[in-house]
C-alpha cells in the first residue's frame, strides 16, 4: 500500500510540474516593492465639521488621476472620515470650470480645495483671492512662492528620484539584451514619450536617462512628445513610431494606456508611470515610479486640524513615502533588478547619490558649472535663480515643482509641442 501511494503522490507531483511549465521552469512574476509607501499614521484630532474637497482633471481611467484618487481613498479611510467630509470632482477642465468647481466645493463648506493639474493654477489663484480663510493646495504649480498668499499652496515630490530608479531598471534591461545578443552596445536606444516639453517633463525624462545611463554607458534616448497630457490614440501612436524607429524600449509621462499597450503589442520592454501596468501587460512591464499623493493630503488635513500653518511648497521625497515604486515584474526585467534598486534607494536617501549630479552629463559637450534657471516662472520665461551648488543641480530646492529645463547630450527630441 505504501507503494501504492508513493507511486501516486510521484505521478501527481509529475502532473502538477507539467502544468506549471515543467520542473525547471521558474514562476516568478511580481516581486514586491523596492521602494514601498509608508503607512499613514493619524496623530491629530479631526475636527467634526472638516470638510476637503478634491478637484481632478480626468477620472480613474487616467494613469494620472487614478494615482491622486486612490491616494484620496487611502487617506479617507486611514483617518477615519465620513462620506460627508470628502467631496471628488472629476474630468474638470483647464479652464473656467476649475474656478466654478473650487467655488462649488467652498459652498459645500470645504475647509481645503485640492486641484491636481497643471492648468488648473491660475484658476485655484483667482479662487484663494476671492475666499481667504479656505486653504486652496495645488498639485505640480509654480506660482505659491511669488503670489505670496498665505491660503495658496503648490506641492510637488522628487519624483526625480524615482524616475532614475526606474531608468536603472531600463539600463539593466539594455544590459541583458546586449549580453544575450538581441542588440548590439550601439543600438541601447531608448524611446520615451512625453506630454509636452514643460520643465516637469524635462526633469522626469532626464533623469529617467541618466538613470539608464548610469548602468548602461552606450544609452541614446529619443522623445516624442504628444502635446496632451492624456491622449491615448496620440500615444499608442508616438509609442509605435519610437519603436519604428528602433527603440527597444519605451518608457512615457504620458497618462493613458496607449504607450504601454502599443509596446504589449510588439513585444518592446516598457518603464510605465503612476502605477504598475502588469495586468495588461505581463509580458513587457519591468516597473513603475510614481507620486504617493497619500503623505501630502494627510499633511494639510493635519495642518488645518491642528493649526499649523501650511508650506507655500511643499516637496515630499522618499523619507516621507512620496516616491515609491511598484514592485518588479521578475519575468521581465534583468536578473538582480530587485537588489539593485534597493541599494541604489538606500543611498539616495542618504544623500550619498545625487540624480543630477552634473559630472554624470553635458550639454553641447561641456560640464556645467553654473546654470540660471526660470525658477519664478516669468511670463517670458527669464532666469532668475542660480541652481547649481557643489557640482549637483538642485531641483525642487526653491520651489516645489521641477525647473530642471536642460537639454543634455545623448537625448534628442524628435519634435516639440507645448
Amino acid at each position: 500500500m505504501k507503494k501504492y501511494l508513493a507511486l501516486l503522490l510521484s505521478v501527481l507531483m509529475l502532473f502538477s510540474l507539467a502544468a506549471c511549465g515543467g520542473a525547471d521552469e521558474e514562476v516568478k512574476g511580481m516581486s514586491e516593492s523596492p521602494l514601498p509607501a509608508v503607512k499613514l499614521v493619524k496623530d491629530y484630532e479631526i475636527k467634526d465639521d472638516f470638510k476637503i474637497g478634491y478637484i481632478c482633471l480626468h477620472d480613474e481611467k487616467s494613469t494620472y488621476d487614478k494615482n491622486f484618487l486612490d491616494a484620496a481613498n487611502e487617506v479617507t479611510t486611514a483617518l477615519g472620515l465620513k462620506k460627508e467630509q470628502v467631496i471628488i470632482k472629476t474630468n474638470i477642465p483647464e479652464g473656467k470650470e476649475c474656478y466654478d468647481a473650487a467655488v462649488d466645493l467652498v459652498d459645500q463648506g470645504c475647509d481645503i480645495v485640492f486641484a491636481n493639474s497643471f492648468g488648473h493654477e491660475d484658476f485655484m489663484i483667482q479662487a484663494a483671492k476671492k475666499y481667504p480663510n479656505v486653504q486652496f493646495c495645488h498639485a505640480t504649480g509654480t506660482k505659491a512662492h511669488t503670489e505670496g498668499l498665505a491660503n495658496y499652496h503648490n506641492a510637488f515630490a522628487s519624483i526625480y528620484e524615482g524616475r532614475y530608479l526606474a531608468g536603472v531598471a531600463a539600463g539593466l534591461k539594455l544590459n541583458e539584451m546586449i549580453k544575450d545578443g538581441k542588440i548590439t552596445k550601439e543600438q541601447a536606444k531608448m524611446g520615451y514619450v512625453g506630454a509636452f516639453t514643460y520643465a516637469e517633463v524635462v526633469s522626469g525624462y532626464t533623469s529617467f536617462y541618466l538613470g539608464a545611463k548610469s548602468v548602461c554607458p552606450s544609452v541614446t534616448m529619443e522623445v516624442q512628445f504628444t502635446g496632451s497630457w492624456y491622449d491615448a490614440v496620440e500615444e499608442q501612436n508616438a509609442a509605435e513610431a519610437l519603436i519604428a524607429r528602433k527603440c527597444v524600449l519605451i518608457s512615457q509621462h504620458a497618462d493613458s494606456m496607449g504607450a504601454p499597450g502599443a509596446c504589449e503589442a510588439a513585444g518592446v520592454p516598457n518603464v510605465s508611470y503612476n502605477g504598475a501596468t502588469y495586468e495588461d501587460c505581463p509580458e513587457t512591464f519591468i516597473v513603475s515610479s510614481r507620486i504617493n499623493w497619500a503623505p501630502y493630503y494627510n499633511y494639510i488635513i493635519k495642518c488645518w486640524n491642528t493649526g499649523e500653518a501650511i508650506k507655500a511648497d511643499w516637496c515630499g521625497g522618499i523619507a516621507e513615502g512620496s516616491v515609491v515604486l511598484t514592485g518588479v515584474n521578475l519575468d521581465v526585467a534583468a536578473e538582480g533588478t530587485y537588489d539593485k534598486l534597493v541599494e541604489l534607494k538606500d543611498k539616495l536617501s542618504k544623500g550619498e547619490l545625487n540624480v543630477f549630479d552634473t559630472a554624470n552629463f553635458t550639454v553641447g559637450d561641456k560640464k556645467l558649472d553654473s546654470y540660471v534657471a526660470n525658477v519664478d516662472d516669468d511670463a517670458n520665461f527669464a532666469a532668475d535663480t542660480e541652481v547649481i551648488a557643489n557640482g549637483i543641480f538642485e531641483e525642487s530646492k526653491y520651489r516645489s515643482a521641477p525647473y530642471f529645463d536642460l537639454r543634455i547630450d545623448g537625448i534628442t527630441l524628435l519634435n516639440e509641442k507645448f
